[in-house]
């Protein structure tokens, strides 16, 4: 059974990650702002509290949870993330930098933090967007979000590079639309053609397996096209 580390897990693909983990036996912390809808599945495997990816001494607190408590962990998933539909000339630089400050500096700084920790043969998966992938369709008012998607993507590529002979593996999950609270929120009454279990099935299985194929790749997991 190995033992993982997953980001966002309040809501959405996240919290059904956690729960479908648990369910196969493997040992979970769950990081989250929120974490209430963890607590109360009152998992023995899951391991939880409030949790800011942005706060050097959140990120720290669960370095020094994971070297006291595991050791070593095995698989590290950065799924926490902010999305801003916004359009672009009414966005300002604190904007940006907020959405900047969660999706690509909380996880450059988490990743730095573990890294001593994770298991040489394991795996770094990062959550990202089709939205950052270079030739995939973009939407107004996603500036921020997309940029910052794609800004991730490049520095996954960077870390297998840097960490190609030592380990870990280190991938990157480009999503399509998933009917989350977070896709509803921005864009209301959108119909996203799968649910957040069905993706963290696929997330979960990938980041069990994955870095036995890949290393330092980005793959599309969407059905539609471009």
């Amino acid at each position: 059974m190995s033992k993982i580390i997953i980001t966002g897990t309040s809501r959405g693909i996240g919290f059904e990650m956690v729960k479908q983990l648990a369910a196969a036996g493997h040992q979970v912390l769950a990081l989250s702002r929120n974490d209430a809808p963890v607590l109360k599945l009152n998992l023995p495997e899951v391991t939880t509290w409030c949790f800011d990816i942005t706060d050097p001494d959140h990120i720290n607190k669960a370095a020094e949870w994971v070297k006291t408590e595991w050791g070593t962990a095995d698989i590290l998933i950065h799924n926490a993330g902010m999305l801003l539909n916004r359009p672009f000339r009414e966005s300002s630089v604190a904007d940006f930098r907020e959405v900047y400050e969660v999706n690509v500096f909380g996880v450059a700084e988490l990743t730095r933090a573990l890294l001593p920790y994770i298991d040489t043969a394991g795996h770094v998966v990062t959550i990202s967007s089709m939205g950052g992938v270079q030739g995939s369709a973009k939407f107004p008012g996603l500036a921020a979000y997309s940029s910052s998607k794609g800004a991730v993507i490049t520095l996954v590529e960077l870390w297998a590079e840097e960490f190609k002979d030592t380990g870990p593996s280190f991938n990157v999950l480009a999503l399509g639309a998933v009917q989350t609270e977070m896709l509803e929120a921005a864009f209301p009454g959108y119909q996203a053609p799968l649910t957040a279990y069905q993706m963290a099935e696929y997330i979960t299985d990938f980041a069990l397996t994955g870095h036995a194929y890949y290393n330092g790749k980005i793959l599309p997991v969407s059905n539609s096209t471009p």
